[in-house]
């Protein structure tokens, strides 16, 4: 081969392969390789090591390690890849070489890999100023069309798949706070929304997507994003949000009731039924509400107590905790607020009720739980204190 040529692979996202006849990157045909899943994973595997030579032994212990016969499944293996490539790139000849004791791809062939240059932009960008960084960082993100090889799910793959994922969860975090420092609030959302399909559980994507749309004059968007959030990590993780999502959310809340007439607030205000069952708040809105009551207890003389609550020995974490959470929202009176402390561990207010009284109730609380579940071998116990006013 006289001419210098250069294979183009695609690994983030769908699996994706061509050559430099192309010309420019944009122009290129990328084509779909056709092929059985272990043969597609071997030849990944080439690719990804295609700066130095594979050996046997490394081939058969990935993907023959209880082979009866690995060294003929390897020769077979290689000869059905050899025929691939010859189908891949047909005007390319002789591009898998064997060399003593190993494998490599003919020293006339250059490679360009997308993670190659993930990877390059990614750690280089920590080095450079915040202008080239911002640049760096917004050409990895947008290098990265998905997971690395998502459809291959040998132990090698899981591996790097971790890794780039990491190292582009990470750019998508260095890189929303310079767009928002300069007010880039389509270049923001841009990010958020890919960063998302990615990973929708780092709430930083949805808080900025929330913020992004609250500067460009679209709070119902903003809520719309939250509640989507909120609404899939109860539903996936069993988590709310945190006190930074509701502060947004209460400012796209408050954006969106600006313009509003006195009816339509009143309205708004009470349009919602009451539910029976005690009031599930963050931890920042109960705090809010304790303020609120202890002023209230200033005028009216009266008592009321707060009280921590928590699974002690015994318990199952994950499934108790989910029942001390309902046992809580159904035992309590209609309003009465609880919040998360932590896995396992609530604090309540109990209106017009002393210390007392607070402990009555906790008792009833208890008996109710092992009532309801009476396999469980979990222990509560509590603290009661009452409101100062």
């Amino acid at each position: 081969m006289d001419e210098h040529k250069t294979l183009y692979f695609e690994l983030l996202g769908p699996f994706l392969y061509g050559d430099n006849r192309g010309g420019k990157d944009t122009e290129r045909e990328k084509k779909k390789l056709k092929a059985g899943r272990k043969m597609q994973s071997f030849l990944q595997y080439l690719i990804v090591h295609h700066e130095h030579g594979v050996s046997a032994e490394e081939l058969i212990g990935e993907f023959w390690p209880e082979s009866g016969d690995p060294a003929s499944a390897l020769r077979r293996m290689l000869y059905e890849t050899r025929t691939l490539l010859n189908t891949m790139f047909p005007t390319y000849e002789d591009l898998l070489e064997t060399c003593p004791g190993s494998y490599t791809w003919n020293q006339n062939i250059s490679f360009e890999l997308d993670t190659e240059r993930f990877e390059k932009a990614c750690l280089h960008a920590v080095k450079k100023q915040e202008k080239e960084r911002l640049a760096l960082l917004l050409s990895a993100i947008k290098l990265y069309r998905g997971d690395f090889l998502p459809s291959n799910d040998s132990n090698w793959a899981i591996g790097l798949r971790q890794y780039y994922r990491a190292l582009y969860l990470d750019a998508c975090k260095t890189v929303l706070p310079l767009l928002i420092e300069k007010e880039q609030w389509i270049e923001t959302l841009g990010v958020c929304e890919q960063a998302y399909r990615i990973d929708f559980a780092v709430e930083d994507f949805t808080l900025c997507a929330m913020r992004a749309l609250i500067a460009l004059g679209q709070p119902e968007q903003a809520i719309g994003k939250y509640e989507a959030f909120r609404e899939r990590m109860q539903k996936e993780l069993g988590l709310p949000p945190t006190d930074s999502l509701e502060q947004m959310r209460l400012l796209a809340e408050g954006l969106r009731k600006k313009d509003m007439g006195v009816p339509d607030v009143f309205n708004l205000l009470c349009e919602e039924d009451i539910e029976e069952r005690a009031f599930f708040c963050t931890f920042e809105m109960f705090r809010g509400i304790v303020a609120l009551e202890r002023r209230h207890l200033v005028r009216s003389k009266g008592h009321s107590s707060i009280a921590i609550v928590r699974l002690g020995y015994g318990s199952v974490p994950a499934t108790d905790a989910r029942r001390l959470e309902r046992i809580l929202l159904d035992g309590l009176r209609g309003g009465d607020p609880v919040a998360r402390l932590e896995a396992g561990s609530y604090i309540i207010m109990l209106t017009g009720a002393g210390a007392e009284d607070a402990q009555a109730v906790l008792g009833r609380l208890d008996r109710l739980f092992h009532k309801t579940y009476w396999r469980s071998k979990a222990r509560l116990s509590y603290h009661v204190t009452e409101l100062t006013n």
